[in-house]
């Protein structure tokens, strides 16, 4: 078992806190005063005496409990060898801590576990990210999340990030967070993922990790050959050896490994969804959270296969020549994959690796019995479209060719009444992005959770946001990713997308409080919303977050019927 080093410990009482030794002062002033050397002897007898016989124990009360050293920088020994941290507003924080080697060195094959050290390695940077092209910034939202200057990239991204109120062999929740950016982008290192506050609020240990995305993580290249047998889904294992390093070392941090909730929002959300499904993850967590990132099936084998065809072919390489894919640089296998549509964006359904899809044609029999906690924003969309759309300034006028557009199938005018007679306050960009969202994030999120809940096993419990930013003169609504500061409660790292206002921190307070309760409980019911009902297909309880929670029943069931494809 990995050995936490504790602290010394100070034997005696702090200077600071020698109450005793003023009480005797306040009492004995007349020693002073006397000026005679006979007065004093007698004092000091009366002293010694008191003291041989605890009088001043006796007078004074208990004396003060030694109090602990608190090291600034905290080691702990993992299974690999030793880390060192830094203490951030009372959290002991390790970043950057190796959980697999250098993937350069097994590209496009599965990881393996990092050599053991001998000597204590820092853990106080964010590490380097997995190699990816430029993400977009939600249209200014995200600006304040953004490690500035950028963290650099490369293929030896095997690291995580831990937070714990201290490393002291106590058992307490472990939330693993799996970031954003689909399949392609993103790291643990977002400063909206900064651990500190929930770790503090919650009394829990919170964990982001960096791993393989688009082509290094999930290139179907298994046509090539046995040692690319793998390559549709050796992000998501990269994942699983990240869960296989908490189970093993987690204690050591403060954490329980048998009480470890996996959440992520978009892209994290559906690998969430991935690990609910794949055999190999069984065990390694038992609770899970989906925001904004339902994911119902994976890549085909045929379409991937055909995208990874024209990469190799782009890299000027044939069946017969593959090996030399291992000597290509990082930039070269990017341009390859450069416009090629399919060619490592998420995980393939390979029949080994990945043996089903998430949640087709039901919920997955590997986390029958994990509680599942899923929802949506309002308006996702209006964080995912650029800032210079002219969807984020439709009128009356220009809405309908808009609605036809996302919608070919359906009358424009029909979904059009049917959002202004439900909703007579809703504005025309508002309405456009209420209505592609519930197409979208909405249904995809109900069928999973009425999938899930048809198990008859572990509960499930739904949210939805609808809580408006005020930033941007109120015009991006609910969007997507406004969740994350509030579950981590970090809305004061969070100026960008929600403000710093009371009222988001109130709505951070119901998320991260709803969000601590799941992990410790499987339940997220808590003092901050109204009693919490689970979910089923047949009465679909939804908890909506807002100034004032409360619950309703099958929200905007009717709007997302007439959003569905024929």
């Amino acid at each position: 078992m990995p050995r936490v080093l504790r602290s010394a410990q100070i034997t005696g009482v702090r200077p600071d806190k020698l109450g005793p030794r003023k009480i005797l002062g306040e009492r004995n002033m007349t020693i002073q005063n006397t000026g005679t050397r006979r007065a004093i002897l007698k004092a000091s007898v009366a002293i010694a005496t008191m003291t041989a016989a605890g009088g001043i124990l006796a007078a004074c009360g208990e004396p003060t409990p030694a109090e602990p050293v608190i090291d600034p920088n905290p080691v702990v020994e993992t299974k690999h060898g030793k880390v060192k941290g830094a203490l951030e507003n009372g959290i002991a924080t390790f970043k950057g801590v190796r959980y697999g080697a250098d993937t350069a060195l097994t590209r496009f094959q599965l990881p393996k576990p990092p050599e053991p050290w001998t000597e204590t390695q820092d853990a106080l940077a964010y590490p380097t990210s997995a190699p990816q092209p430029p993400s977009g910034d939600g249209g200014g939202l995200f600006a304040s999340w953004r490690p500035n200057p950028p963290l650099s990239s490369g293929e030896d991204c095997l690291f995580l990030n831990v937070w714990t109120p201290a490393a002291d062999g106590k058992k307490r929740p472990v939330l693993v967070w799996f970031h954003g950016g689909g399949f392609t982008t993103g790291s643990g290192s977002s400063y909206a993922y900064d651990g500190v506050n929930l770790a503090k609020r919650g009394d829990v240990v919170v964990v982001t990790t960096n791993h393989r995305l688009n082509q290094f993580g999930y290139l179907n290249l298994a046509a090539y050959g046995d040692q690319f047998a793998d390559s549709g889904a050796v992000g998501a294992h990269d994942m699983i050896l990240s869960l296989e390093w908490v189970r093993d070392n987690i204690e050591a941090f403060g954490g329980d490994p048998a009480n470890v909730l996996i959440f992520g929002e978009s892209g994290g959300g559906s690998k969430v969804c991935t690990l609910m499904a794949m055999d190999k993850a069984k065990g390694l967590f038992h609770r899970a959270v989906v925001q904004s990132g339902p994911r119902i099936n994976h890549a085909t084998k045929e379409a991937s296969s055909k995208a990874a065809d024209e990469v190799v072919k782009k890299l000027g390489l044939t069946k017969e020549t593959i090996g030399e894919i291992f000597n290509k640089t990082v930039a070269e296998i990017q341009a390859a994959s450069e416009g090629v549509v399919g060619a490592g964006s998420g995980p393939v359904l390979d029949g080994r690796s990945i043996a089903r899809d998430p949640f087709n044609p039901d919920g997955p029999p590997q986390s029958a019995d994990v509680p599942l906690l899923i929802g949506c924003n309002r308006t996702e969309g209006t964080s995912l479209t650029s800032a210079d759309s002219p969807n984020h300034n439709l009128t009356w006028e220009t809405l309908p060719a808009a609605i036809k557009t996302a919608f070919p199938s359906k009358d424009a005018k029909t979904i059009i009444d049917l959002y202004k007679a439900k909703h007579p306050d809703i504005e025309a960009p508002e309405l456009f992005f209420m209505a592609t969202s519930d197409n979208t994030f909405f249904r995809g999120s109900v069928t999973v959770a009425d999938r899930k809940s048809a198990q008859g096993g572990a509960p499930v419990f739904f949210y939805h946001l609808d809580w408006e930013t005020p930033v941007m003169e109120g015009k991006r609504y609910v969007p997507h990713a406004l969740d994350i500061g509030m579950v981590f409660d970090n809305v004061a790292k969070s100026e960008s997308m929600s403000g710093t206002g009371p009222e988001a921190q109130k709505i951070a307070d119901q998320m991260s409080e709803s969000w601590i309760a799941f992990a410790k409980t499987g339940n997220p019911s808590n003092p901050n919303v109204p009693a919490w009902p689970a979910y089923t297909a047949a009465q679909r309880n939804m908890m909506v977050f807002r100034t004032e929670p409360g619950v309703e029943v099958d929200i905007r069931a009717e709007e997302r019927a007439a959003t569905a494809a024929a």
